[in-house]
């Protein structure tokens, strides 16, 4: 998943000091951003999503046959604290962690599935690992920032790191007993949701006593459900996706794969209408198209057995994604991780050359280390897209619908 998570992290930041938003708003321009490391993909401010979009730089490369640049790698390794977390940023890795450095679980989950597919990284990969897991709740879920309350997103990014990892999410347990799939399959919405449109889907966390389906957590939910991570590859099981069983789970408690399963089915009903999913943003009159969930989705029905259903979409994308996607290394990242579960190639998506575009974001790859450098005129347009999401998020906090808004990249820091 990509470049979406972090929108709703900051919209999250922005609830937390919305009480002090008027003060804010005359106060000083805020500091610089920091200074962009040579090792790092991107040139935008890389405060609220540095490791993850690093992480989905490295995994799409890894994809599509490409090894990466030793910088980069070495920037990503050189992220990790010594108690095996992540944080989104840090600006001087050569300080240790301290009580002021703010550990993430999507960081570190993301970070666990890029070091375990580059290869080598055995003692950070479980380092992560054991982190994520010393960081559980005792409802069984994970929380962006531990301590929080958990919600659906991140527990799900969490159960695919360990997935990956090499852990059964099955025997992952917090001490209260609960294990980590009893805390995923508490935010599914299930038979008895209304409207029955939503069964099936995932939320991110209750509303005023309510769950509401959230398309970000539920495609992340499919592949936690299934035991995989982001990294999916192409299977011969391809049939149309199906809506949540009820009959079934009438008589039987859910289990994680059928889970999975009612949870394709509401992402493949949903794409029907647009042949894309929708969002609607905050003083917005209409939705408007949601198109990193749009590829979450497309990656979560190849996972599941149901390129068919994910069809459409897949050539949506190829025809949508362009603005949306240049010179972003996490967006560019998850295409390319779309186009390969469904077999596609993203070389050739849509007319463009996803991996040749997601490397001229970064360090040159080893392979290519004696060319020129790469072309960097794309990279403002980063830029301007993550001012963006900063509004929006801002712009969320103030309706009371932040952490709703379609965005991957939670990077809730302390303002």
């Amino acid at each position: 998943m990509n470049v979406r998570r972090s929108a709703a992290a900051l919209a999250a930041s922005a609830v937390l000091c919305v009480g002090a938003a008027p003060a804010a708003l005359g106060a000083p321009s805020p500091s610089p951003a920091p200074v962009i490391p040579s090792g790092l993909f991107g040139k935008g401010d890389p405060t609220y999503d540095g490791v993850w979009r690093q992480s989905f730089a490295l995994l799409a490369q890894h994809t599509a046959g490409v090894k990466p640049a030793g910088q980069a790698v070495d920037w990503l390794t050189g992220q990790q604290c010594a108690d095996g977390a992540f944080t989104a940023f840090r600006a001087d890795t050569g300080a240790a962690c301290d009580a002021k450095t703010v550990p993430d679980t999507n960081a570190t989950a993301v970070a666990v599935q890029a070091l375990k597919a580059l290869g080598g990284h055995d003692a950070a990969v479980k380092k992560g690992a054991d982190w994520l897991k010393s960081v559980q709740n005792e409802d069984g879920g994970w929380s962006y920032n531990p301590g929080a309350p958990s919600e659906g997103s991140s527990t799900s990014v969490v159960i695919s790191a360990l997935a990956v990892a090499g852990d059964d999410p099955a025997a992952v347990k917090s001490k209260a007993g609960k294990s980590a799939y009893d805390g995923l399959l508490s935010f599914q919405l299930g038979c008895a949701a209304q409207p029955a449109a939503d069964r099936g889907a995932f939320g991110y966390q209750p509303q005023e006593g309510k769950l509401p389906p959230n398309a970000d957590a539920t495609a992340a939910a499919v592949l936690a459900a299934l035991g995989k991570g982001t990294l999916v590859t192409p299977g011969a099981a391809d049939s149309p996706a199906a809506a949540l069983d009820c009959a079934a789970r009438a008589t039987a408690a859910m289990d994680p794969a059928a889970a999975a399963q009612g949870a394709a089915g509401y992402l493949a009903e949903a794409l029907k209408a647009d042949g894309h999913l929708t969002a609607k943003t905050p003083g917005a009159d209409a939705p408007t198209a949601d198109i990193g969930n749009t590829a979450d989705a497309v990656i979560a029905l190849a996972a599941a057995g149901h390129k068919q259903s994910a069809a459409g979409a897949l050539e949506w994308l190829k025809g949508n994604s362009a603005e949306w996607s240049k010179g972003s290394p996490a967006a560019l990242a998850t295409l390319v991780l779309a186009a390969h579960a469904t077999g596609a190639d993203p070389r050739s998506f849509g007319g463009a050359d996803l991996v040749t575009a997601l490397s001229a974001t970064g360090p040159a790859e080893q392979e290519k280390a004696k060319d020129s450098a790469a072309d960097s005129s794309n990279e403002p347009a980063s830029s301007t897209r993550n001012v963006w999401w900063i509004v929006g998020a801002g712009a969320a906090a103030g309706v009371g619908i932040g952490i709703l808004l379609s965005g991957r990249r939670k990077k809730k820091q302390q303002l």
